[in-house]
């Protein structure tokens, strides 16, 4: 049985991360705006009104550009776009409200961005007071945002707080001055610190740090530096992510690339990183998430209550996620719809009474089983597989998981996948062997290049 490095070296290959299955780069964009106020009625009387729904808000404006950031983001100096822009967000709102019929039922909101405290105070204040103005809200509702040490400050966490915001997450990244320089996200360890004080002073339950491993100049020595002052602060979760070198892309990224790590490097990057979280007694919750022995994800990991969507791992059972602005993703159960990216025509699509709807997809009912299987294993380790199932993976599928088995990552016992602690660091490989549609679009890719 091949040893950790060789394993690491095995399945070095990009996989999707799961928030949603299909993944969206295989979506079929065959979601017709007309059908989508049927879609979401339907999932609000069969789900949301008992559940609640989930409503996550894009805010995409930042003061200044981060070189490493993957993200849909506007950068402007100028303050005066955030009026215009949470009115967009209210009129979109409204419009889910009168599909909603009956009063909704909140169960979580997440601000996102962007940078969400770019905005002012006054003017969160206003978007998320409207917002509760004629809805309930849950007994267990979870609010959260996203806030960048160097501008959050305490005024944003008094306000948000005051409105039921308890979860704040930094978008730390990197302690290291070099590494912060290259990736152009200068932030003292002060302004954490401080950032992250306030946060608990004023009542914050949940404080989350976004690390990031693969960055330009990263070592095992700076990575360490960097553990050893994210353990004196002790935040209560970890987002532990892999960057994603996308220049195409994000042309910003090709400023650093010359300095990043090798994919050896990286991978040693993530093992010790990984070891480091659990010597600090934190918990490996999944793919990419960590947090303390005594936070609810954790208990909910052990429970087997823990669910995921498109804002990561979440104890929050909502099957109706309402995503509010540009680029943001609806998730109504039977269906997935993607806002306009480009921020002015989501504005005027939204202002006129439309949906600002850029892409869709409608799932299947095949689509729907296998979203359920990967969720069942990043969540809980284990799934079953119906027959019918089986019988749709291909021999190339079947051989590549008969091989993980071989290899140690899980157990396959009849129509039973369990996933051992040790293929919990390769879950993403094992969950695209059950991607029905990532292989289909694998086959189709090879078949091509052959024929060209």
């Amino acid at each position: 049985m091949p040893n950790s490095a060789e394993l690491v070296k095995k399945y070095n290959s990009p996989a999707p991360r799961y928030t949603s299955y299909p993944t969206v780069p295989l979506w079929e964009n065959n979601l017709e705006h007309k059908d989508w106020n049927d879609l979401v009625k339907k999932a609000f009387i069969n789900f949301g009104e008992k559940e609640g729904i989930s409503i996550y808000i894009h805010l995409p404006y930042c003061e200044s550009l981060c070189t490493y950031c993957g993200c849909n983001k506007r950068i402007t100096k100028n303050k005066q776009v955030q009026d215009p822009y949470i009115e967009a967000l209210l009129a979109e709102w409204e419009k889910y409200k009168a599909i909603f019929e009956n009063q909704p039922k909140i169960a979580g909101i997440h601000l996102g961005g962007g940078t969400p405290t770019f905005f002012a105070p006054s003017s969160l204040n206003h978007l998320i007071s409207t917002i509760l103005k004629g809805s309930a809200i849950s007994p267990n509702a979870e609010f959260s945002f996203e806030g960048h040490p160097n501008n959050t400050r305490f005024e944003h966490l008094k306000t948000l707080g005051d409105l039921g915001f308890k979860r704040v997450s930094y978008g730390i990244q990197d302690f290291d001055e070099k590494v912060q320089k290259a990736i152009h996200r200068v932030q003292p360890f002060e302004k954490v610190k401080y950032a992250t004080d306030s946060a608990r002073i004023l009542g914050y339950t949940s404080i989350n740090f976004d690390l990031i491993y693969g960055l330009p100049h990263q070592t095992i020595k700076s990575l360490k530096d960097t553990f050893e002052k994210v353990n004196e602060l002790k935040p209560d979760r970890i987002a532990f992510y892999s960057y994603a070198h996308l220049p195409s892309a994000f042309p910003a990224q090709r400023s650093f690339e010359q300095f990043l790590p090798t994919e050896t490097e990286k991978s040693e990057l993530y093992k010790f990183g990984r070891a480091l979280l659990v010597k600090m007694g934190y918990v490996e919750i999944g793919m990419d998430h960590f947090a303390l022995a005594n936070d609810p994800l954790t208990l909910a990991k052990n429970e087997g209550s823990l669910h995921r969507n498109f804002m990561g791992y979440t104890t929050l059972p909502s099957k109706t996620l309402i995503g509010l602005g540009a680029s943001s993703i609806s998730d109504v159960y039977y269906a997935y719809a993607q806002n306009d990216k480009a921020i002015e025509r989501y504005k005027a699509e939204t202002m006129k009474g439309e949906w600002s709807i850029q892409k869709g997809h409608t799932l299947s009912e095949l689509d729907l089983q296998i979203r359920s299987i990967i969720l069942e294993l990043i969540c809980r380790k284990e799934a079953e597989i119906p027959v019918e199932v089986w019988e749709q993976f291909s021999e190339n599928q079947v051989w590549n998981l008969r091989e993980m088995e071989l290899d140690g990552l899980m157990s396959i016992n009849s129509t039973l996948i369990k996933v051992s602690q040790k293929g919990m660091s390769f879950i993403r490989n094992i969950c695209s062997q059950i991607d029905l549609r990532l292989a289909k679009n694998q086959a189709k890719k090879a078949l091509f290049s052959k024929t060209v």
